[in-house]
């Protein structure tokens, strides 16, 4: 197995060690944890239902649908299913909950902000958003749907906050299809690309941070990254190996004395990276402390891209990172930033390691708090879902770094019989519709 990956595993192996007594008052604080977020929500019957539906997200239910989550809770399906797939409760402030709480609990100046496409394999054409386009979980084009996530990542954690379903242009021309998926009259075609500077203009201003990065789909538009650039963002962003660039460090052709100065020509980066001595590259420790050293080499260089009508862009930083891998080649990651040619490449490897950590997020999510495990077809209940599975997985966080750091008090925040209706995986409703938390849930998680 790589090095990079032996390293991971321990890492994660050591996270999963959870003492038994850090369990105890879980769904105490899973009522805690809710209030905030149901604050917004109109009727009791609608806060009942978010602890429920958490609760289920959370079990070890194998499918974590509506239905589902009814049963474990011993309920009628239909409550559950209308509270998520029909009833029009606005989950853009719930987000909003979220984000300004992962800014207060995880923020930190230079922390870094993330654009992840990632796809949910579907049959069928029904499912709102669903058509044949590229599903990285399959690794080929498939049926799938595809949501667009913002997350943020700092030194402390990472975290998912936001995210958009990509509507491909087949819907958007096809009113008769929308109407019958749910979708808002008068939605328009947007790009995924606009719908992660949608989340930045909705969320930035809540989330500290002097970053903003992404994978090599979110990387490839110059048009983008120009945007990010006018909107005063710094970026580090992925790019594909056959990315057209200039590079400006490199001696120039010599003059003939006629006509214009010759300029280097444009090369795809993964050839011009291949033809590097092995003299350029920089080793660069990407992890410190007892966990030991995690190393990249990397090189950056002052370049201009191709346009896509074959014009020159501006001036950027190359930065490139590559690791052996246990057969003896090397992979390689490309990235372009607007960054001051003079910012230190262990600064960039770390904004670069934290966008990959949002791919470990994303993992989680669907692994753990039901974020790919639903069955609703309809806009609202996609983003009721995914809402929700979204404050699942950030109380899932909090729950792993009060394992790092317990709070004795935080341990005695439920009773015994609290406790014993989670193992038995019964509902919290049991408590009267409206009816405040009792005082030993109120505790801080």
């Amino acid at each position: 197995m790589d090095r990079r990956f032996d390293a991971r595993l321990a890492e994660m192996l050591t996270q999963a060690e959870v003492p038994p007594d850090l369990i105890g008052g879980f769904l105490g604080r899973l009522e805690t944890f809710v209030h905030p977020f149901s604050a917004s929500l109109g009727e009791p019957e609608q806060h009942r239902h978010t602890i429920e539906y958490l609760t289920g997200l959370l079990s070890k239910l194998d499918r974590k649908t509506g239905e589902g989550i009814a049963y474990l809770l011993d309920q009628e399906r239909q409550g559950l299913q209308k509270f998520v797939g029909q009833v029009p409760w606005a989950d853009a402030p719930l987000l909003e909950v979220l984000a300004t709480q992962v800014g207060a609990e995880l923020g930190e100046s230079d922390g870094v902000l993330v654009f992840d496409p990632s796809a949910f394999a579907k049959k069928g054409t029904k499912s709102v958003g669903v058509a044949r386009q590229w599903c990285g979980r399959l690794g080929k084009i498939d049926n799938c749907q595809v949501g667009v996530y913002m997350a943020y990542a700092s030194r402390k954690e990472h975290a998912i906050v936001n995210t958009r379903l990509y509507l491909p242009k087949e819907w958007t021309k096809d009113r008769s299809r929308c109407k019958a998926a749910g979708v808002p009259k008068g939605t328009k075609f947007r790009t995924r690309h606009e719908l992660a500077l949608e989340m930045l203009q909705e969320h930035g201003s809540l989330l500290p941070h002097s970053w903003v990065a992404g994978d090599d789909e979110m990387g490839r538009p110059m048009s983008f990254r120009l945007n990010l650039s006018t909107r005063g963002e710094r970026y580090l962003l992925a790019i594909p190996s056959n990315t057209l660039i200039r590079d400006l460090e490199a001696p120039t052709p010599e003059y003939s004395g006629r006509g214009r100065h010759p300029m280097n020509p444009f090369l795809r980066v993964d050839r011009w990276c291949a033809a590097l001595p092995d003299s350029t590259w920089t080793t660069i420790d990407v992890r410190d402390g007892e966990k030991g050293p995690l190393t990249v080499e990397a090189v950056k260089r002052r370049v201009q891209a191709r346009t896509p009508t074959g014009g020159t862009g501006p001036e950027e930083l190359l930065f490139i990172t590559r690791e052996r891998q246990s057969d003896g080649t090397f992979k390689h990651d490309y990235y372009l930033t607007n960054a001051a040619p003079d910012v230190l490449m262990k600064e960039l490897a770390r904004v670069a390691k934290a966008a990959h950590r949002v791919e470990e997020c994303l993992k989680r999510a669907k692994g753990e708090a039901g974020l790919g495990g639903y069955q609703v077809r309809n806009w609202i209940g996609w983003h009721h879902h995914q809402t929700l599975s979204l404050l699942a997985a950030w109380f899932l966080n909090q729950e792993t770094r009060r394992g790092k750091n317990p709070d004795p008090r935080a341990d005695l925040s439920a009773t015994a019989s609290v406790d014993r209706e989670c193992d038995r995986g019964a509902s919290p409703r049991q408590r009267p519709v409206g009816a405040e938390p009792p005082q030993h849930a109120m505790a801080t998680p």
